[in-house]
């Protein structure tokens, strides 16, 4: 088995895919674009839900890459040797070429030749779906692991919360998937253990979907016009097993943050690995969040909201090492440097990066400041020795003062805080905020039907008049698209007049009624450049790029779907305009018949 840096890994991975004739394509955003029931790209497939349905991908139909994901939902459990917030995905792709066979052969190649990867076949376990009422039993698969020489004692039937993939709204491309396990070596915990277990002995480092259904809003499955495979092989996970560590946190990724932290500190990582883990990982996502094109800023909704929690527990950790928020930046520097040559926007927008983190910094110190106050201030109304739930709460959501802080200040003062009452309000205010986010996330399109279609190209229509009206430095900020409406966010430093909204709303429909062709030609990035085509986000794209053109008034580089005529829209009306963010406005528009 070979030993890899998560460098040569990378290499690796982008060198057998590309001799096996696919096209390496860059990481998209950590916004996801396809799916606005998330906060953030969670997995590999999210950017390529289009394609997946139908599209037809500028590179071609086998593609590979390394895909920016977070996932929070385990926060909590960070700290422990295996849980991160922020992972790579590496992934291959065939949108409508080979399937299971190829996919399946592909992935054995990689994982067991003496050239790649070179783990011992008798250390892999597989699984595949075992089917139910709405989709048959994957015996296809189980058949080629057996044809590639796979025991039957290596593999596994497993049901569909196990061994089935979809979006997270439950809505959009699915299908089965086959998975494959390492075994560490731990004893099986049970005589019934298998991959499906969470006692340790089976880790998880590769999966093959393949996506071949279309899941509507009642559950029902229907056939994709084509057939495709996506897969998805963790980086942080794959480097752990190949190395034979027992800790992600063992890796390379996280050396030189560790190293850093050892400097800084004067403490030993091996006496402190709880808090140094938890500043690691939560330095590293917040990192690339604030480095992504989308420039989310710590709020207390949403995106925002995760952010600040992630840069404020890594404060506490800091402060419980005998550091402050004054090294935020110092870790940062670390984690820039590391991943720069891999993620160039990191460094083009470091400024930015290390602005947050300091303005965040002095926010939280004031916070502490603040929350102990009002601490002192609830606990002299007690007439009991427990702090309620929504106290304890409000110090977090008003003044974000950690739970933890709240417990620590009441045992110094002999009481105990009422914690199931606060993770009852934490829940609830959770719930309110994927509220929220669920109309608000940066390039959200809900599905590929009609409507959304229509109101994806009113989205070209709507920046190019904005940018007539006030000129070339408007951006576009956020777009959130259902097939009912369209949020579109831009920066503006005022409120629009009821003027302003009727020159906009004039402007727009004028376009509509010109009956005017929307144009895709493929093209490489640099000539999309040269012939002034607009790009948001510079980093997501390939070589190859589809600009969409809408005569002379709107030219953008973009992969969604769009109408084949501005008269197929309608009448365009603004229902309300607002703010959104600090110098950034809000537009909610819908198209009438």
């Amino acid at each position: 088995m070979k030993q890899l840096t998560s460098k040569e890994l990378r290499e690796f991975y982008f060198d057998f895919f590309k001799k096996h004739n696919h096209a390496l394509i860059p990481s998209a955003s950590i916004v996801p674009e396809n799916d606005p029931t998330v906060l953030f790209t969670t997995a590999g497939m999210h950017p390529l839900v289009p394609y997946l349905l139908g599209e037809k991908h500028p590179e071609g139909k086998r593609l590979c890459d390394v895909q920016k994901c977070i996932r929070t939902s385990d926060i909590d459990e960070v700290g422990d040797a295996s849980h991160l917030t922020f992972f790579e995905m590496l992934g291959n792709w065939s949108l409508g070429d080979y399937f299971k066979e190829e996919a399946i052969n592909l992935s054995y190649e990689f994982l067991t030749s003496p050239e790649y990867l070179n783990i011992p076949k008798e250390k892999l376990y597989f699984t595949c779906f075992g089917g139910d009422e709405t989709a048959p039993k994957d015996e296809e698969s189980y058949k080629i692991w057996q044809s590639l020489g796979v025991d039957e004692s290596h593999l596994f039937y497993l049901p569909k919360k196990n061994n089935f993939w979809i979006l997270g709204s439950g809505i959009g491309p699915c299908g089965p998937d086959t998975e494959m396990f390492y075994d560490t070596g731990k004893e099986k915990c049970c005589e019934e253990c298998n991959p499906a277990c969470d006692c340790g002995k089976y880790l998880e480092i590769w999966n093959d979907v393949f996506m071949e259904y279309y899941c509507d809003e009642a559950g029902n499955l229907t056939k994709l016009k084509q057939q495709n495979v996506d897969t998805g092989m963790g980086l942080e996970r794959t480097i752990t097993v190949l190395n034979g560590y027992e800790s992600v946190y063992d890796t390379d990724i996280f050396c030189n943050l560790k190293n850093k932290l050892e400097e800084l500190s004067g403490l030993k990582y091996i006496d402190n690995k709880k808090s140094f883990r938890i500043i690691m990982d939560h330095m590293r996502t917040s990192t690339f969040i604030l480095g992504d094109d989308h420039q989310i800023v710590p709020s207390n909704i949403g995106a925002g909201y995760v952010l600040r929690r992630l840069i404020r527990r890594a404060i506490r950790h800091l402060r419980k090492i005998g550091l402050s928020e004054n090294n935020l930046v110092d870790l940062a520097n670390v984690i820039i440097n590391d991943y720069k040559n891999v993620y160039h926007e990191l460094e083009k927008n470091q400024d930015f990066i290390k602005t947050e983190l300091e303005k965040e910094g002095i926010k939280f110190g004031k916070t502490i400041k603040d929350g102990e106050k009002l601490f002192y201030k609830v606990i002299k109304h007690l007439d009991s020795n427990v702090i309620s739930g929504e106290d304890a709460f409000k110090l977090f959501d008003t003044f974000g003062f950690p739970l933890e802080m709240t417990e620590e200040l009441a045992k110094e003062n002999n009481l105990i805080v009422d914690v199931k009452g606060f993770e009852e309000k934490f829940k609830e205010h959770q719930e309110k905020s994927r509220t929220i986010d669920a109309g608000s996330f940066k390039g959200g399109l809900a599905d590929n039907s009609i409507e959304s279609t229509k109101y994806h190209t009113l989205a070209h229509i709507l920046l190019a008049s904005l940018q007539k009206m006030y000129g070339e430095n408007i951006i576009q900020k956020g777009c959130n698209i259902t097939p009912e409406r369209i949020r579109f966010d831009f920066n503006l430093d005022h409120k629009m007049s009821e003027e302003e909204k009727l020159e906009l709303t004039n402007m727009v429909n004028a376009v509509i009624e010109k009956n005017i062709p929307v144009v895709m030609e493929e093209m490489s990035y640099e000539d999309a450049k040269k012939n002034n085509a607009h790009g948001t986000f510079e980093d997501k794209y390939g070589s190859i790029v589809k600009v969409y053109s809408i005569g002379d008034y709107s030219k953008e580089i973009c992969g969604g779907p769009h109408v084949k005529n501005t008269n197929e829209l309608g009448k365009f009306k603004i229902v309300k305009e607002e703010s959104s963010a600090a110098g950034v406005r809000r537009i909610k528009g819908v198209l009438e018949k």
